[in-house]
């Protein structure tokens, strides 16, 4: 499985971008994929998640209201739409993939594929 990741930019607050991460190999159907963010000096985050069901998605209270998670299944690719931002969402972002889909995780640990990750800077 690879995870290929792009989208990010440098943007001004309150601007908007969105990230793309496509998955290509053998997924199956039934898997989870989500959005974590790495700032500098800091832990990896968990930042939504979203499984096959489209209405069940998953997001860090920093994000909510402001981030929204998508995914077409036609095209194995999820999208995280990113509005309002702030000069803290600032970070690297990547995409990952959990083959289980049993639940939306937030613990990177339970992710076994990862993009490249793609760097978001909002400036103030």
């Amino acid at each position: 499985v690879q995870l290929q990741a792009s989208g990010g930019g440098l943007v001004q607050a309150g601007g908007s971008l969105r990230l793309s991460c496509a998955a290509s190999g053998r997924t199956g159907s039934s898997y989870v994929m989500g959005w974590f963010r790495q700032a500098p000096g800091k832990e990896r985050e968990f930042v939504a998640g979203i499984a096959q069901h489209f209405r069940d998605t998953k997001y860090a209270d920093s994000v909510k209201g402001r981030f929204t998670i998508a995914r077409d299944n036609a095209k194995n690719t999820v999208y995280l739409q990113m509005n309002s931002l702030k000069p803290e969402d600032t970070a690297v972002y990547y995409c990952a993939l959990d083959l289980s889909g049993r639940y939306i995780s937030r613990g990177r640990y339970d992710y076994e594929y990862w993009g490249q990750g793609t760097l978001v800077t909002v400036s103030s």
